[in-house]
């Protein structure tokens, strides 16, 4: 590294055993199938020593990331509130207390005038994780408290495997129930009778895709209510915001379809809403007698129909807010006396309110205006149909984010909470500001900067240290947000870059589907000229840019190495899905089927196979001088197997021209997200933070 001199270990050097396929008249190789071969103590044994192996290459950083890890820490409220929500006489809110790794769910009581009661705990996490040990996995997957309020269904994953077990709590006497369910997923709902919960079961694929229905205490065993057949759809289920209905979803990446089972009626067959077909999106909401639908029918950017709720069949509906080219609608709140509606227009988000007329007409939408361009809006917790206000937050790169209300009848604001930044931050030491990239195909592509004031000017001689972060998939936007750790990088000099490539939604539909599919080299052709842009405007030099990017994010930062090596001087890629190929061709893997649908199935569609074989990173490494690298991986990965950066940082070693380290780093015990614990999860960051600063700060 070219501040922090290294030791030379040797990394660890598995024989390869590659294994070869005939796919469109060419034989594909998978050149390091060695992992799937060993047993799992080898397994193990292989990670641990890449792990040793990087250590040592960064042990001359240990100083900078002990300083790293103090600074971060030093700007978080560790013991500290959350806002609270109240929602039929009970006020919830979380906390957290300084030592302690997890959160802390609460609630108080709340009388009609208002008097708020005596703290009650609803679940202590630090009590739950069991141990002291902040490097054990611990996260939480179902919390949902019965519609009375008197009981907790939780479910706990300790392996990061996204795999849950379900238990109940009566929150009068905080004892639990004998009742356990296994192998849950995410989601679940309880019917109105406070007995009967919903809950959905995954595949051998991990994927989501039974609905099943338990009754508390019952010795009857549960009753499956639904299964779905169709690898492609993941299932999904919730309670609607007045408690009316319980919502069973079936989505896919490109198609929606949605049934309906009425809250007080938990045995009645589920209702179906509309049908799935190719391409045809929708979701809904109920509001008084009738549902509104956010669909993509006949609108690319999506518009909002409403249809009574008796009949809520797609030829029942009529159109409420209408599509606009320039308008992505991403949701709505539905209120008693409002409808706001979320959208996203030139890369920015933003709220727009309407008042309800008393013909079940809209008036004139207002929009919500913020401070600053360059930032975030998005809807809070709001579980009152009838409020007279509405919860919404607001942040930007140099904003720390905060919570607001808006009375919707007078337009007043109030600030309820803005997360407070310790140590004496001022936000206008800092400034955020808007770029546009142009792309190889000439299309200008949006870009969020944020850097000091202070420090040398943005242009001539004062080129600066960069990081540019990308992802640019699944229609996926990154916001600009604030972040405490990254003042570590910004008061060291750095401009952090956010790009928003095509394959992300920063820009609508159609950008989205610019960079999918056959268009999939669009995403990082635009990174590549967001690097180029950094360099031309002097803003970086090349060289000085480290580029960084998680799991999709990750093969983008695989692909631009390939494309651009010469631009960066690092680069970090967490849990990244670098091994596109030989997943996209292998159905017994953890969501490849349903990824069809946004990658392509290299396996039935020559120009698909083509497309990625242009871009994945493994088969397209080459004798280049590649910069410094360090990838992550996470043992019990269920989204991206601990294989493929493995097989990617083995790729890079043994064919880079270039003396630089290439590092792998892989959660043992931990998941796609990383350590649970947030001292883990700063340690982790602080090791990212110094990695980079070593290389071009």
């Amino acid at each position: 590294m070219s501040q922090n001199p290294i030791s030379r270990a040797q990394p660890p050097t598995p024989s390869p055993r590659p294994a070869e396929r005939t796919l469109w008249g060419e034989t594909v190789v998978d050149q390091h199938p060695w992992l799937s071969d060993l047993e799992a103590p080898d397994v193990v044994a292989h990670f641990e020593a890449e792990n040793a192996y990087t250590a040592e290459m960064l042990a001359s950083t240990l100083p900078l990331q002990d300083k790293l890890f103090g600074e971060i820490k030093s700007r978080i409220k560790e013991t500290d509130l959350s806002v609270p929500v109240t929602k039929d006489g009970w006020s919830y809110y979380g906390r957290t207390v300084e030592g302690q790794s997890y959160g802390i769910h609460c609630r108080r009581p709340v009388d009609e005038a208002g008097e708020v009661g005596d703290e009650q705990i609803v679940f202590d996490e630090n009590i739950e994780a069991g141990t002291a040990d902040d490097e054990a996995y611990f996260a939480l997957g179902v919390f949902d408290v019965s519609p009375d309020h008197r009981l907790l269904a939780y479910g706990i994953d300790r392996s990061g495997h996204e795999r849950f077990e379900v238990r109940f709590r009566d929150l009068d006497t905080g004892a639990d129930f004998d009742d356990v369910i296994t192998n849950c997923s995410y989601g679940s709902a309880w019917s109105t009778d406070n007995e009967t919960f919903f809950y959905i079961k995954a595949d051998d694929a991990n994927r989501p895709f039974e609905l099943w229905r338990h009754r508390l205490g019952s010795d009857e065993p549960d009753v499956l209510v639904h299964a779905e057949p169709d690898d492609r759809f993941f299932l999904g289920v919730g309670l609607e915001r007045d408690e009316r209905f319980v919502h069973l979803s079936m989505s896919s990446a490109i198609s929606d379809e949605i049934w309906l089972i009425p809250a007080d009626d938990p045995t009645a067959a589920p209702g179906l809403v509309e049908p799935r077909r190719q391409f045809f999106e929708y979701g809904l909401a109920h509001r008084h007698d009738s549902f509104l639908v956010l669909t993509n029918d006949d609108a690319k950017n999506f518009r909002i129909m409403i249809t009574p709720a008796a009949t809520p069949s797609q030829e029942h509906w009529v159109e409420l807010v209408a599509h606009r080219d320039d308008v992505m609608i991403t949701g709505f709140d539905a209120f008693d006396s409002h409808l706001i509606v979320s959208e996203r227009t030139g890369g920015i988000t933003r709220l727009s309110i309407a008042r309800w007329h008393d013909d079940g007409t809209l008036g004139p939408f207002e929009v919500l205006r913020q401070p600053e361009e360059v930032s975030s809006t998005w809807s809070g917790a709001n579980p009152d149909p009838a409020a007279g206000v509405y919860r919404y937050g607001y942040g930007s790169m140099v904003t720390p984010a905060s919570v607001s209300t808006v009375n919707l009848e007078t337009d007043e604001r109030t600030l309820l909470k803005q997360q407070e930044v310790l140590g004496g931050y001022d936000p206008e030491l800092y400034m955020t500001w808007r770029e546009w990239a142009t792309s190889a195909d000439g299309t200008q592509v949006p870009m969020s900067l944020v850097a000091r004031r202070d420090r040398d000017a943005l242009v001539g001689d004062g080129r600066r240290p960069a990081v540019l972060y990308g992802y640019g998939s699944y229609e996926v936007t990154i916001d600009p947000s604030f972040s405490a750790a990254r003042l570590s990088l910004l008061d060291r000099g750095f401009v952090f870059a956010l790009a928003h490539p095509r394959g992300g939604g920063a820009m609508g539909r159609s950008w989205y589907e610019a960079g999918k599919f056959e268009h999939k080299a669009n995403t990082f052709a635009d990174v590549v000229a967001c690097a180029q842009h950094l360099v031309d405007t002097e803003v970086s030099a090349a060289g000085q840019i480290a580029v960084r990017g998680g799991s999709a994010g990750g093969l983008m930062v695989g692909a631009v190495l390939n494309e651009a090596p010469e631009l960066f001087g690092a680069a970090v890629a967490e849990v990244p899905f670098v091994d596109a190929i030989n997943t996209m061709l292998d159905p017994s893997l953890p969501l490849t089927v349903t990824e069809w649908e946004e990658w392509g199935n290299p396996a039935e569609s020559e120009e698909i196979y083509r497309t990625m074989r242009g871009y994945a990173p493994v088969e397209n490494v080459s004798a280049k001088p590649y910069p410094p690298v360090l990838a992550t991986a996470g043992l019990s990965d269920p989204r991206v197997g601990a294989w493929e950066p493995a097989k990617w940082v083995l790729a890079l070693r043994q064919h880079t021209t270039a003396e630089h380290p290439i590092l792998l780093w892989t959660e043992m015990g931990a998941g796609h997200g990383g350590p649970s614990g947030r001292y883990a999860a700063w340690r982790d960051e602080a090791r990212v933070l110094a990695f980079i600063i070593s290389n071009v700060g």
